[in-house]
């Protein structure tokens, strides 16, 4: 049986992958909600993109498969968009608002 993946191998997997129209990665940018692992090392991952009709979401799609399979033991990856609750800017972080020139005092709500 393949050793169980950490919480950690899969953030730094999927700091990896960026939003190809922001350049900032999907961790930063607060894109992923949830990850369930499974004792054989199958992924659900629930996550959102900055906006429902994102033209990069296949894109992202296909690089948050490949980022996460290639993970030692983990073969099966299932995503999962979801947009409840919807995207905003205050679910960066501060270094991705620094990134993207972001003012801290602005309010995003």
């Amino acid at each position: 049986m393949a050793t169980q993946v950490s919480d950690e191998e899969i953030i730094s997997s999927l700091k990896t992958v960026t939003d190809p129209e922001l350049g900032v990665n999907i961790i930063d940018l607060g894109l992923v909600y949830r990850v369930d692992i499974d004792d054989n090392n199958d992924i659900q991952l629930f996550m959102t993109l900055t906006s429902p009709g994102c033209p990069a979401g296949p894109e992202i799609k296909n690089d948050v498969k490949e980022a996460l399979t290639s993970l030692d033991g983990v073969s099966n990856v299932n995503i999962q968009f979801v947009f409840n609750p919807p995207w905003t800017p205050a679910m960066m972080t501060d270094e991705a608002k620094d990134e993207l020139g972001l003012d801290y005092d602005d309010d995003y709500e």
